[in-house]
């Protein structure tokens, strides 16, 4: 197979994916077919050799466009939708578990738009327990997919989309779900059963559930952390490393069977390598053919196809043929950063060995594992911070010692466990083997991380950062770059973490953030040198908190003042104690919080940085005010500039702060993300803020912020911002200067802009 049908078939896959991906959502249904018609028509009339490569990019462009179709219209929001839907994932949680379901039928109400097209959702459930395979009927409260939009922060839309996730949202539980069908028996959920009943210790059957059926979800929140700050998280998920492992086992014993039963022409067997590839297929279905084992399946396969010189193509004609195969199957792999950071590092690794001869003998194949890995760090070191912001600075030196070490010590270890598992006693041999590699590997990891904890550089130090890293490999891996360069892009990338790790802010100068977490209230002060949080975002009933998802651990921060203990405003505190360093912390009076902090009192005031603060409320000693109305109400003065943060104070407390303010408000958080019980006529007469911003969740239940709020606010003409439409907000407070305001998502969301 020659280039002339490799790369026109991959090319064509990305055109016809990238097209529509970013254009699907706005174009009418019709507009693709009649281009593909016409283009399809030409093509016959001028060159009809292209017509293979347009039906490529139509099959992959029509795929695309059907999962913009299948997203739940903006009207069905909120809506109690009927439907019968097969339980594709389950995963547990705090008291409810996370469903991934596809609907097979949809009935909406008779006022709104029709549910038919819907197809994958993500909800969560509680009350019943369901497993995979099941079907069931059941009354789903859906919303298009959206997330929090936040600094460098995860992109969770951006994931539900190359998931192809249409909808998240929550079962009701009146009506009470009815199951329709059992779900039918398969052989991963009764792996994971019989693994669960093994006498091993909970962190090596997690483990081993997730290395050897794919089940990763299994790994708990600390897991992931601990693989994420080391850059190790390929080594779990079943790739190419896993199933390249599985496929070269089976060859080898096949290889010398064959040499066993013909040993004068047992080269010339072919079965073998049929063999190999079949437990590529049947491992990376046992993982479920997630995109990561599916795309691990396919260039296993090829590989295996290009190694047996049989009628096979070159090794690049495979890695274009290999990326269109993955993208016809899957094309929304096309937004997933694991598929480019694969096929950039099998690209690399085709560079680096092309003209070779192969490792022979051990000492070989060690020299080998060595020279690839220490060429292959530096490059998915960069690929990984342009993808991710963020660099694992032990990764390289980590990788060295744990890709052998899982590929060849534990991987083989718990498979042989598996092999052995129809013999009772004997697969806990293997296991135990396992259990001892993954104790060893685990302290590796955690000594690792504290040596050098995970770390997110600056936006303007990403791109020298990473193309330093790119150089460095491309001086070691090609013969015609000057060594000295690589040297001298070493010792760069080495000073560049100590570099200031944010844009440096004169002194009098404010950053102030109101993060993007929903139904909650999270802000950051940043000044020359210090750094404050008002309030620490929500805690969810699934237990996740959106703090989690800002910073990677070990960020230093001066002081830490929780308004009240709502789980609104102070669900993000287990979050900071377990991942952060916080010098001081403050809440009024009477909060029940997992830390002992300052007393806020009003009165209160310092200055740092050339910068003013004053606690305006709660009053000193005891009072009878409820939760919400104990606040603590901060006042920051920024030379003629002033930002308030009222908390959830009511409209009485609001009134007994006007004669505590310095001066006009310019930049005011609505109290109470903007609910009616606060934002009273006198308070927002009186302020008259520059801008105001609603921190509030998307499409909440609460109906924040309250319309008749949001016209006060309108009538004074001041400019509203809310989180919900606008994501994180960004002012830059600057004495003498206008106030400069940064949205992370430029939507007008029916409020008014300046």
């Amino acid at each position: 197979m020659g280039r002339g049908v490799a790369i026109p078939a991959a090319l064509a896959a990305l055109v016809g994916g990238l097209v529509v991906g970013f254009t699907g959502a706005q174009s009418g249904t019709w507009l693709l077919p009649l281009a593909l018609s016409v283009g399809g028509l030409l093509s016959l009339a001028s060159r009809p050799s292209a017509l293979p490569w347009l039906l490529i990019a139509g099959v992959v462009a029509l795929s695309v466009q059907q999962e913009w179709s299948r997203r739940l219209p903006v009207g069905l929001s909120g809506q109690d939708l009927e439907v019968d839907a097969k339980v594709v994932d389950v995963q547990a949680q705090p008291g409810a578990q996370r469903l991934r379901l596809h609907i097979e039928r949809c009935t909406a109400p008779a006022h709104v738009p029709n549910c038919e097209r819907l197809g994958s959702v993500r909800v969560s459930a509680y009350g019943h327990t369901f497993q995979a395979g099941e079907r069931w009927r059941m009354i789903l409260r859906l919303r298009p997919p959206s997330g929090f939009l936040n600094p460098h922060a995860f992109d969770y839309e951006q994931w539900l989309w190359r998931e192809g996730i249409h909808a998240t949202g929550y079962v009701r539980t009146d009506p009470a779900p009815q199951k329709l069908a059992a779900a039918a028996p398969r052989l991963r959920p009764w792996a994971s059963a019989w693994l669960a009943q093994r006498p091993l210790a909970p962190r090596t059957q997690r483990w081993l559930a997730a290395l050897t059926l794919g089940d990763s979800e299994q790994l708990t929140q600390e897991d992931w952390a601990l693989l994420n700050a080391t850059g190790t998280t390929h080594l779990v998920v079943i790739s190419g490393l896993h199933v390249g492992l599985v496929a070269s086992f089976v060859l080898l014993l096949g290889r010398y069977s064959a040499r066993l039963s013909s040993p004068t022409h047992w080269r010339l067997r072919t079965w073998p390598w049929w063999l190999a590839g079949a437990a590529a297929v049947a491992y990376a279905g046992l993982a479920g053919l997630a995109p990561p084992a599916m795309r691990a399946m396919i260039m296993t396969l090829l590989g295996l196809w290009v190694l047996s010189g049989r009628h096979a193509p070159g090794p690049w004609q495979a890695w274009w043929l290999a990326l269109a195969l993955v993208l016809i199957v899957d094309p929304l792999a096309l937004w997933r950063p694991g598929l480019w950071l694969s096929f950039l590092a099998v690209g690399w690794l085709i560079i680096i060995w092309q003209g070779r001869a192969r490792p022979r003998g051990i000492k070989g194949w060690c020299w080998a594992l060595l020279r690839s890995q220490l060429l292959l760090a530096p490059l998915m070191a960069a690929a990984v911070l342009l993808a991710f912001g963020r660099v694992a600075p032990v990764a390289p030196l980590i990788n060295l010692l744990a890709v052998p070490w899982v590929s060849s010590i534990m991987v083989p270890s718990a498979l042989l466990g598996w092999l052995f598992s129809p013999l009772p006693g004997l697969e806990m041999l293997p296991w135990w083997v396992f259990e001892q590699a993954l104790a060893a590997f685990h302290w590796l990891l955690r000594v690792a991380v504290d040596a050098a904890p995970l770390w997110q550089p600056p936006a303007p130090l990403v791109y020298p950062l990473a193309g330093s890293l790119v150089l460095v490999s491309l001086c070691w891996g090609l013969p015609a770059m000057p060594r000295w360069l690589g040297f001298a892009s070493l010792a760069l990338v080495a000073t560049l973490p100590g570099w200031p790790r944010e844009t440096a802010l004169a002194d009098g100068q404010l950053r102030v953030t109101v993060h993007d977490v929903g139904q909650g209230q999270l802000v950051e002060l940043r000044s020359a040198n210090r750094r404050f949080l008002y309030d620490t975002g929500p805690r969810f009933r699934s237990g996740f908190m959106p703090l989690q998802s800002l910073w990677p651990p070990g960020q230093v921060i001066d002081q830490v003042i929780v308004s009240h203990a709502d789980t609104d405003h102070a669900g993000g505190v287990d979050a900071l104690l377990a991942d952060h360093q916080v010098g001081q912390w403050w809440a009024p009076e009477g909060e029940a919080l997992p830390v002992a902090g300052r007393p806020c009192r009003q009165g209160q005031h310092w200055q740092m940085d050339g910068i003013r603060y004053r606690v305006l409320w709660p009053p000193r000693g005891e009072n009878a005010l409820s939760s919400n109305d104990r606040s603590c109400v901060l006042a920051v003065k920024v030379g003629e500039h002033q930002l308030l943060l009222t908390g959830d104070v009511g409209r009485q407390v609001e009134r007994q702060l006007l004669t505590q303010l310095d001066g006009p408000v310019s930049v005011l958080v609505a109290g109470h993300h903007g609910s009616a019980t606060s934002s009273g006529v006198q308070f927002v007469r009186h302020t008259t803020p520059q801008h105001v911003v609603f921190s509030a969740g998307r499409d909440n239940a609460f109906g924040h912020p309250a319309d008749d709020v949001v016209r006060r606010f309108r009538q004074q003409q001041s400019c509203l911002w809310s989180t919900a439409h606008d994501g994180a907000l960004r002012f830059l407070l600057t004495p003498g200067q206008p106030i400069s305001v940064r949205p992370m998502r430029a939507l007008a969301g029916g409020h008014q802009r300046c």
